[in-house]
């Protein structure tokens, strides 16, 4: 008898996987995880019901998450991961020679443990690189603290429920302004708009309050059912405005090898936006024109 685990995340809709073998079943502090060898998408990390990664699929997410913003802003050396248990954020930006250090700080370290143990396809070494600092604590605790600052900061966030509330906050996005360097990038995963069109819409909203630019970009992640998934973005920079000959340039200057979704090309289409996505952000904040004093203007003339 075949069995399926079914995911409920959306009222009204499930999707349901073939499951071959359970790996590992256990409850931590903060959720149930699972790991399941499924029939289609090979294992698959779920938490508390709802699908994390897949090893058929997770290049998508973990390579448009990391790779995009790292080549938009050209000299990324430090970055900051939240979240991001299964290692694979960390082990896409560790493909980066010129990333000199990255810290991770992911608050359920039963997920880091079952990643290296029967995820390795997604994480790779990267636990183990010398460039890891990898923390088991509290992400919103630690942008908060810390004193060190980063080029690019990646929030590797689940849904808005339970402990990981705190990760669509004023206070949590501020305090992450506060960690990055001038022209440092922010980015984060944000749902499929076309079932959480308003998370979308808030998400910006809270951005521009913050950032003097910011805006989504999409990919498809068959697992992550219902269309496009969205990443937002945002920084003091606008990373929509790079020369693609730049981009060109420093993709080439990577050597990025074995990369199955992200390029140069994709780099730009991902912020083509169909309309029902576009309708969903607010307009641009309206750019502050300088200041004229009187005097001076009377002295032009």
């Amino acid at each position: 008898m075949t069995t399926w685990f079914n995911e409920t995340l959306y009222s009204g809709f499930r999707q349901s996987h073939e499951i071959k073998k359970v790996l590992f079943e256990g409850k931590s502090k903060y959720q149930k995880v699972r790991v399941f060898e499924t029939g289609r998408f090979g294992r698959m990390l779920a938490l508390d019901g709802v699908v994390q990664c897949t090893e058929g699929d997770e290049f998508v997410y973990h390579e448009m998450l990391t790779h995009l913003p790292i080549l938009a802003h050209g000299k990324v050396q430090s970055v900051l991961i939240v979240g991001g248990g299964d290692g694979g954020i960390l082990e896409e930006v560790l493909k980066h020679k010129s990333v000199k250090r990255v810290t991770m700080v992911e608050i359920d370290g039963m997920v880091i443990d079952i990643a290296k143990k029967y995820l390795p396809k997604i994480c790779g070494k990267a636990f183990a690189d010398r460039r890891t600092n990898l923390i088991v604590g509290d992400g919103a605790a630690w942008v908060a603290e810390t004193e060190e600052r980063y080029d690019l900061v990646i929030v590797d966030r689940p849904d808005p429920v339970g402990p990981a509330t705190v990760l669509f906050s004023k206070t949590f996005y501020d305090n992450c302004r506060r960690v990055m360097q001038p022209g440092a990038i922010l980015v984060a995963q944000n749902g499929v708009p076309h079932m959480q069109g308003p998370e979308l819409t808030d998400a910006i909203k809270l951005f521009q309050k913050i950032w003097a630019h910011s805006g989504t970009y999409l990919a498809v992640v068959p697992t992550y059912v219902c269309g496009f998934m969205s990443m937002t973005w945002a920084s003091d920079a606008d990373i929509t405005d790079v020369d693609p000959r730049q981009i060109f340039a420093r993709y080439d200057r990577a050597g990025l090898k074995g990369l199955r979704y992200y390029n140069p090309e994709i780099h730009f289409g991902a912020f083509a936006l169909p309309d029902f996505v576009a309708r969903l952000l607010p307009a641009p904040k309206a750019a502050r024109k300088p200041a004229v004093k009187k005097k001076a203007a009377a002295k032009k003339r």
